[in-house]
């Protein structure tokens, strides 16, 4: 739910930053963004790989790191920021998601029994779209809350700044909860156990 909430509270963020503070068309920005997309070809090739290798928690925690540090590369963002400042934070957060994303399910699914898979599936769902609409919700809020009455480009720049510290500290939030799980390591995956 962290996960899922930090994202799209982010791309929400850079939307508005994009288009109401720099100017770009849709079409810009969502070119801009497509750089993540990357984990639908990096997730299907190096994640199994590093699964079997490190296991799922591990992998896990690693897509976390990425997206932390995506997202606080994005905290710099200026008004006459180029795309080049934005790649980086746009790799890292297609690294975290093509580490992050299916050990994350895999986790929640993992040793439930066969006949309880379909609810468990529709739980990690239902927790991801949840999540995504907790983050919309928060970055909104802070984002209007620090804006207050102002109209400025630096301080609607501000208040962008602030809200993008919900995904930040919801990921971290999300790390230490992977970290502090005790991991069961099988052949191919780790079972997260409470801890």
């Amino acid at each position: 739910m962290l996960f899922t909430g930090a994202f799209f509270g982010f791309q929400f963020i850079v939307s508005l930053y994009l288009q109401e503070l720099l100017g770009w068309s849709s079409f810009q920005t969502s070119l801009a963004l497509i750089v993540i997309g990357m984990d639908a070809i990096l997730a299907p090739l190096l994640t199994p790989m590093l699964v079997e290798r490190f296991g799922n928690r591990r992998v896990v925690l690693g897509g976390f790191a990425f997206a932390v540090a995506g997202y606080a590369l994005f905290l710099g963002m200026g008004l006459d920021w180029t795309y080049a400042a934005m790649l980086p934070s746009t790799i890292l957060l297609g690294l975290a998601f093509s580490l992050g994303y299916g050990p994350l399910t895999i986790i929640a699914t993992d040793g439930i029994a066969e006949g309880e898979q379909g609810l468990a599936s529709g739980l990690v769902n239902t927790s991801f779209q949840f999540g995504a609409a907790l983050g919309l919700s928060a970055v909104s809020a802070v984002g209007t809350f620090v804006l207050g009455d102002g109209e400025s480009p630096s301080e609607r720049l501000e208040a962008l700044r602030a809200a993008l510290l919900v995904p930040v500290g919801a990921t971290l939030v999300g790390m230490v909860i992977m970290g502090m799980g005790r991991g069961r390591c099988t052949d191919t995956s780790c079972r997260l156990q409470a801890g």
